[in-house]
């Protein structure tokens, strides 16, 4: 990667570069600018700091705190501002438990759906159809 200062205006070695307008001359190799439209959408990395899950399964649900979370800017769809009063108000079917408890059940869950599965693809494959994922692997 090349150390280009703000007022270098050869951007990766291109001397035609042009900044979008209204953009820095220079974005780091982290950012980069699409132009749709009239929109002009900024995709970059995001750091999330003192990331807390909220994990719902059944009719309960446990905040479980994760610290710091980096999300590749490819995988942002949308970014706001969270309503603090409506992030407190959880609906009324759900209760608060431990994270323990609430993975427990996830794992419990998974177990069953894998079970179901092994089930449902041995019926088609007696039926003549090939269970999905089943194929042989290519490299």
């Amino acid at each position: 990667m090349e150390n280009l200062s703000i007022q270098d205006s050869n951007a990766a070695g291109n001397p035609n570069h042009v900044p979008p307008p209204g953009a820095p001359p220079q974005l780091p190799p982290q950012s980069r600018q699409l132009r749709l439209g009239r929109l002009n959408v900024a995709i970059a990395n995001l750091v999330l700091q003192d990331a807390i899950e909220r994990i719902f399964i059944q009719d309960i649900y446990a905040d479980v705190p994760r610290g710091i979370f980096l999300v590749r800017g490819e995988n942002v769809l949308l970014l706001g501002e969270i309503d603090l009063d409506k992030d407190d108000y959880i609906p009324e079917p759900y209760r608060q438990a431990s994270p323990e408890e609430v993975h427990a059940l996830t794992v419990r869950k998974n177990q069953n759906t894998k079970r179901s599965d092994k089930v449902r693809q041995a019926k088609l494959q007696a039926l003549g159809f090939e269970a999905e994922h089943s194929g042989e692997v290519l490299f």
